[in-house]
């Protein structure tokens, strides 16, 4: 029988009415307890790493949840996270960056409703994150929810209430748990094996669609290292590498903010968040359109020239996005210190981004914009 890992830390799924609104109030154990099948599937332990509203949910919070993943790797066939799903998308990027190219599942989940609720979808929820976790095909940071799995870069939450609250964006779900188990997509199990859901692959080894992080360009990258990829998932950014052990990470830069652009904004808002933030992910207009006006252009140029680093993207769910099209977009191009999102998530983009920064950190807190730009191009 598999050996599954629950690691709780709140959320809708835990929560309770106390007077004051829902708060998270139970624990790990008591929400596996809500579940008897989980026994009949595998042995479950249950580690409660923290008990918060997914609000407050912060980069460090991440680092505990896969610091938990390291200490007790060895001992799991695979690992459920129960988080509250309003910025569970975020801690699955962070994830997929801080734990990769992992064998193992690490599957997050949670629910719309407290599991002490008739209506609950979390009972549900719950036992489908440990049937993926089970899953002797199911590898890396992945989401499952309202019977989706999707990987854990493509998440976004899109709905408040229903029951299937999120949607895989730019990239076909993997898969789908039933009565009979998963029932994975065509070529699902293939790009998990090969570390589709993970963050990155390193440099050198064979990858696919970088061009949804591309450190210099606009235009996609059709090269596919000789992998038969699904619809989508080149547009992604996806990674592919080898198997291998997975590989951690403990450091994450937690000033980076997403900036989404709108229509009056003035220059002075980005200049004076340039003491507080060391990268801003930018969401432009459409394909990726940035004001000349009120010196907002200017602005942006000047943040990339002051040392500081922009990704830009779209706030366009689907297809992302491409500044080579407009004259309003095109100044960003080829810039040093300026990486192209392309179809990633902004989830995805602030997660790698606040990654990226912490590997690239010289000892004196510089930053070494060569390896920066590699690690952005290495996936």
């Amino acid at each position: 029988m598999k050996r599954v890992l629950v690691i709780a830390t709140g959320g809708t799924i835990a929560s309770a009415e106390e007077g004051s609104g829902l708060a998270p109030a139970l624990t790990g154990e008591q929400l596996v307890a809500f579940v008897p099948e989980v026994a009949q599937m595998c042995h479950a332990e249950v580690s409660q790493v923290m008990n918060v509203d997914s609000t407050n949910m912060r980069p460090e919070g991440w680092l505990a949840i896969a610091g938990e993943v390291r200490r007790r790797y060895d001992d799991f066939d695979g690992f459920a996270v129960l988080h509250g799903t309003d910025t569970l998308a975020y801690t699955a990027a962070g994830l997929s960056y801080l734990v990769q190219r992992s064998p193992k599942p690490v599957v997050l989940t949670g629910s719309q409703l407290p599991m002490g609720d008739p209506g609950t979808d979390g009972k549900r929820n719950l036992l489908d994150a440990v049937c993926v976790a089970c899953d002797d095909s199911a590898a890396g940071v992945l989401v499952a929810f309202g019977g989706k799995v999707i990987a854990g870069t493509a998440a976004r939450k899109v709905r408040t209430r229903d029951f299937e609250a999120f949607d895989s964006l730019n990239v076909p779900d993997l898969g789908v748990v039933g009565e009979s188990g998963v029932q994975w997509a065509t070529g699902a199990r293939e790009l998990m094996a090969l570390g589709v859901a993970d963050g990155c692959a390193p440099a050198g080894e064979a990858r696919a669609g970088r061009e949804g992080f591309s450190a210099d360009g606009c235009s996609a990258c059709e090269e596919h290292g000789g992998v038969s990829v699904p619809s989508g998932a080149a547009e992604r950014g996806f990674a592919v590498a080898g198997p291998s052990a997975p590989r951690f990470f403990d450091t994450l830069n937690p000033r980076v903010m997403a900036l989404k652009v709108t229509p009056g904004m003035d220059g002075c808002v980005i200049d004076a968040l340039r003491p507080l933030c060391d990268a801003l992910v930018v969401e432009a207009f459409g394909l990726g359109g940035i004001p000349e006006y009120a010196g907002v252009t200017d602005a942006l140029l000047n943040w990339a020239d002051a040392d500081k680093t922009l990704v830009m993207t779209t706030q366009c769910p689907f297809e992302g996005a491409d500044l080579s099209v407009y004259e309003v977009g095109r100044a960003f191009c080829n810039r040093p210190g300026v990486f192209m999102g392309g179809a990633a998530t902004t989830e995805a983009l602030l997660a790698k981004t606040m990654w990226a920064l912490a590997q690239a950190e010289r000892p004196d807190g510089t930053i070494d914009r060569e390896k920066l730009t590699a690690l952005f191009a290495s996936c």
